[in-house]
């Protein structure tokens, strides 16, 4: 059995234990907290302060002048495809940062969602993410479909095992022919699941159906390979394993296949259009290729700023490394909440699918998660609580360590005892 000075000992052997100096810790009441809430919103980068000033600075002294020469504005949003493609397993063509990502979602459902008399179902998981939900059944309404029939929800056929393919294709045999498309996570929110992509999207195609992927809590967190695992579509925020600061700039993917500028009809705008012709105010929109095609407005460049100082740290982890912490933390967590709370929480987060967050329902203790999570504030340890009883904890590996973890449940036996 593991022990605080397990954790300790770990801690001196991390290989990438130093980049932890390289985000700024929250301090409760002046000392550091223990923030196991990055997945819900990542620490700040040190860096990216300066990013941001840089860009405040080329403001104030070359005003519009300022969109060209090194690393102008006209083509900031350039410079983050090479690490999102790594970070998505895409090609560069295929990723472009832009908007948040329900506006992203809108647009790829735009292009995607093309209902038919009989195929106009969409299927969503039972336990979606509220604002893909909203973002869904707004859609059917916009196209005339009755989101309380052609609203199809996915369910477990196993809940301690989550969602599986196996799954969807029950649900789309049932529904043979209906289903226009599909919206999964690549990783379920509450549960903490990461989803089996490259075999969901296998059975989607099987059954001619459309698939496009809600990544808010995969990318930075699990290993992706959108370009080999061909979905239509993924979209991302960058708010909390990416670390680009709060309602950061999101992203999305769009297959090679699609990206020519006549493949999928699209919503427009001047920032999507041909580059080199953008300025000579054409009536004709003619899409530049790949997912750049998808972009509507100049993008927010003070926005942008702390993003990029985050995903230098990525460029710099590595997956490789990054994958591996990420599998250690989540072995270390998992084998200390068995021995220090025992039968009183339960793992919602099934052991075959975990990426950096594990979620603990509570059983039995008297206490509801949010009364749970805000006792643990008390001692300086930040968790995040969702009603009545599941509590949510991420030990990113990019900030933090092994005695983080120890620490934190220490506290939360004391506070369930």
């Amino acid at each position: 059995m593991k022990t605080a000075g397990n954790a300790h000992a770990l801690d001196r052997c991390d290989e990438l234990g130093a980049m932890r100096r390289r985000f700024e810790i929250p301090r409760i009441d002046g000392a550091p907290a223990v923030y196991l809430c990055g997945h819900s919103l990542g620490l700040m980068p040190r860096a990216a302060r300066g990013h941001v000033e840089r860009e405040l600075a080329r403001w104030g002294s070359a005003g519009v002048r300022g969109h060209f020469g090194t690393r102008g504005w006209y083509g900031y949003h350039r410079q983050f495809a090479a690490p999102l493609a790594k970070l998505t397993g895409a090609l560069r063509s295929e990723v472009v940062a832009m908007n948040s990502l329900t506006v992203n979602l809108h647009l790829l459902l735009a292009s995607f969602y093309r209902p038919q008399a009989r195929s106009g179902r969409i299927l969503i998981e039972k336990d979606a993410f509220p604002s893909d939900r909203y973002a869904v059944a707004s859609q059917l309404a916009f196209h005339g479909r009755d989101p309380d029939t052609d609203l199809l929800e996915l369910s477990a056929a196993d809940p301690r095992q989550g969602i599986q393919a196996s799954d969807l294709a029950a649900a789309l045999e049932k529904h043979r022919g209906e289903v226009a498309l599909v919206l999964l996570p690549g990783v379920q929110y509450l549960s903490g699941q990461v989803l089996d992509i490259g075999a969901l999207t296998q059975v989607a195609q099987r059954h001619r159906c459309r698939i496009g992927f809600d990544l808010a809590h995969a990318i930075g967190n699990t290993r992706l390979q959108l370009h080999e695992w061909g979905p239509d579509f993924a979209v991302w925020c960058s708010y909390k394993y990416l670390n680009g600061g709060p309602g950061a700039i999101g992203g999305c993917f769009v297959h090679s296949r699609h990206g020519a500028p006549d493949a999928v009809p699209r919503l427009a705008g001047w920032w999507g259009h041909d580059a080199e012709r953008r300025f000579l105010m054409e009536h004709d929109f003619d899409p530049l290729p790949g997912a750049e095609g998808w972009q509507l407005s100049n993008p927010p460049v003070l926005a942008m700023a702390p993003l990029r100082a985050a995903l230098e740290l990525f460029m710099t982890a590595g997956r490789r490394r990054l994958q591996k912490k990420t599998r250690a933390l989540s072995a270390f967590m998992t084998e200390r909440i068995a021995a220090l709370l025992g039968d009183a929480v339960e793992i919602c987060t099934p052991a075959a699918a975990r990426g950096a967050q594990i979620s603990l329902r509570l059983r039995d203790t008297g206490l509801d998660a949010p009364a749970c999570a805000a006792a643990l504030l008390d001692k300086r340890i930040v968790v995040d609580a969702r009603e009545p009883d599941v509590l949510r904890l991420a030990a990113v590996p990019l900030y933090n360590r092994f005695s983080d973890i120890e620490r934190a449940l220490h506290a939360l036996a004391a506070v369930l005892r």
